[in-house]
């Protein structure tokens, strides 16, 4: 069976998912942690708001723990130098593979315009469920799921369930 056209130079998705099972693993046994993203989000967020108004900051319940007097700078931390490498060995693949091509994927139908503003809005959203959640999909899904945590589990459920049931309204972008 020959591989589609769209997946012509990609990782075989089984090979793929075992390597992240061993750099979970990895993860867990290096550092005591799991793999997470959002994180860095916060703690960029946090120091860009900082710069602009830093007794706002400082006085937020949220941000003041990273802003402790003589503590590590916010952007000090793992979970930023994670998101870094993430975005650098992405960087080495994509041009290892010779597949750099600065483009907006979209579906035959679909103009660059929505296809942006979908995934503006799509990221909003994601945003504002990370915070609700308390975590993003790969701490979720990957660092709560390889601990059996009731609460991971449940979560991926939904968010397999929600995308199943809102691809429908967008299917006819991507045909």
């Amino acid at each position: 069976m020959q591989a589609p056209d769209y997946a012509q130079g990609f990782w075989n998705p089984y090979v793929a998912g075992v390597a992240l099972g061993l750099v979970l693993l990895m993860s867990f046994y290096l550092m005591g942690t799991g793999l997470g993203a959002s994180g860095a989000v916060v703690r960029t967020a946090a120091v860009v708001a900082h710069s602009v108004a830093p007794e706002a900051v400082e006085q937020n319940e949220f941000f003041k723990s990273l802003f402790k007097s003589g503590g590590k700078h916010p952007l000090m931390n793992r979970i930023v130098f994670m998101v870094l490498g993430i975005f650098l060995g992405g960087f080495v693949a994509v041009l290892t593979a010779r597949r750099f091509r600065p483009e907006v994927g979209r579906g035959p139908t679909a103009g660059v315009g929505l296809r942006l503003s979908l995934a503006f809005v799509g990221g909003v959203l994601g945003g504002v469920g990370t915070r609700f959640a308390l975590g993003c999909t790969s701490g979720q899904a990957l660092s709560g799921g390889a601990t059996m945590a009731a609460g991971s589990w449940a979560f991926m459920l939904a968010v397999f369930g929600t995308a199943f049931a809102a691809a429908y309204f967008v299917r006819r972008q991507w045909s």
